[in-house]
């Protein structure tokens, strides 16, 4: 994804938009009568594949950031890390609140309430950005034996999910700490976890970043990882499939909260006025493969210091509401084979968890929701953020 002190550069405005275009048509309005809610289901169709360069005119920026943070948790002790990538943050913001603040405060003050003071989140959102880099890089570091505290809560309802035989999926949140540090605290716990990603994990979405600046990040999860399930949206069933499989032989599953990869989405009302979208998939797994569903968000509690991996309680949706009226006749068919109100169910608990962390660490949230619903419509830029 396009973390956000990553601005467009002057010469990317003069040239045509490359991220793929979608048609984005409503599915159904599901509504949940004991919480007085509406979950809304689109579908997504590819109708023009991006185009993809070769070389980003950020990918310099991203390779002189990698080789400077390399340097820093080589060489300097953890007490500078955090000050440092504070003061890094500050040599582009002017910039980026020029650029992006405008959209981020109404955004923030949509979930969070007018009294949030979106300036002082905004900074903290640009510096958490560049602790996201230092973590990678103190993994990278030959010899170096960075140890925080990462206290996994919630491992003992995970295990016991387990103990049913029908696999788990571990529905993580798009904190910073999430990428590196959940993984790392469930591995150290003794799970062995499969991460579903896209192709482009990572920092780049150019050629010689997949090859080259993605690759050291996708290495360390692996490190923390018994497998990865890549998504591509032309290979969709076999996914599936290895999903499916996963999930009979018990295993788990880690799917990050992103709507880009899948044909499907959602959107639901997030805190005071706003408007989040969540995948449909986690929910569509645990809904036909009947595997246990818990949420996850790990959190930067001290930097580089402590973590916190908090998996929830299971997801537990109420099954017994009655079949739902889908918006379109044309897919009801669909509607009624994916079981969207069950699905629906567990959105809006997957969605309770999200802003209850949001809460607590709204400047660490790396995809933020918005101030106003989505429509079904024609050339649509791809939305959501990074996998895995």
């Amino acid at each position: 994804m396009r973390l956000p002190w990553l601005g467009n550069s002057r010469r990317a405005d003069t040239q045509p938009s490359s991220p793929n275009v979608y048609h984005t048509e409503i599915i159904a309005d599901v509504p949940v009568p004991e919480r007085g809610e509406t979950v809304r289901f689109f579908s997504r169709k590819l109708v023009r594949p991006g185009k993809l360069r070769s070389v980003s005119n950020k990918d310099l920026r991203e390779s002189l950031l990698s080789l400077f943070y390399l340097s820093v948790a080589a060489v300097l002790p953890v007490a500078w890390w955090a000050p440092i990538c504070d003061w890094v943050s500050t040599l582009r913001r002017k910039r980026h609140f020029r650029k992006e603040f405008a959209r981020y405060d109404v955004a923030i003050k949509a979930v969070l309430g007018d009294d949030a003071d979106t300036r002082a989140l905004f900074k903290g959102h640009l510096a958490a950005a560049h602790r996201r880099r230092l973590m990678l890089a103190a993994h990278l570091v030959p010899g170096r034996r960075w140890s925080p505290a990462i206290p996994l809560e919630g491992i003992d309802g995970l295990r016991e999910a387990l103990q049913r035989g029908r696999g788990a999926i571990v529905w993580c949140d798009q904190f910073i700490a999430q990428t590196i540090m959940g993984k790392r605290a469930l591995f150290e716990a003794g799970i062995e976890a499969h991460q579903v990603s896209v192709n482009f994990h990572g920092f780049s979405e150019s050629k010689f970043g997949l090859h080259v600046i993605n690759r050291p990040l996708v290495e360390v999860e692996n490190r923390f990882l018994k497998s990865r399930i890549v998504f591509e949206r032309a290979d969709a069933y076999q996914v599936t499939v290895r999903i499916q499989k996963t999930l009979k032989e018990n295993g788990v599953v880690l799917m990050t909260n992103t709507v880009h990869a899948g044909s499907t989405f959602t959107e639901i009302a997030m805190g005071e006025r706003g408007w989040t979208h969540l995948a449909s998939a986690p929910a569509n797994f645990a809904a036909r493969a009947g595997a246990a569903l818990f949420a996850m968000s790990t959190l930067e509690a001290v930097p580089f210091r402590e973590y916190r991996a908090i998996v929830s309680p299971e997801l537990k949706p109420n099954a017994a509401q009655p079949a739902s009226q889908p918006a379109k006749d044309v897919a009801a068919k669909d509607v009624a084979a994916k079981n969207l109100v069950l699905q629906a169910g567990y959105i809006l608990l997957k969605r309770d968890r999200l802003l209850e962390a949001v809460k607590s660490y709204p400047d660490q949230m790396m995809a933020w929701s918005g101030a106003n619903r989505l429509t079904g419509r024609q050339d649509q830029p791809a939305i959501g953020g990074d996998t895995g």
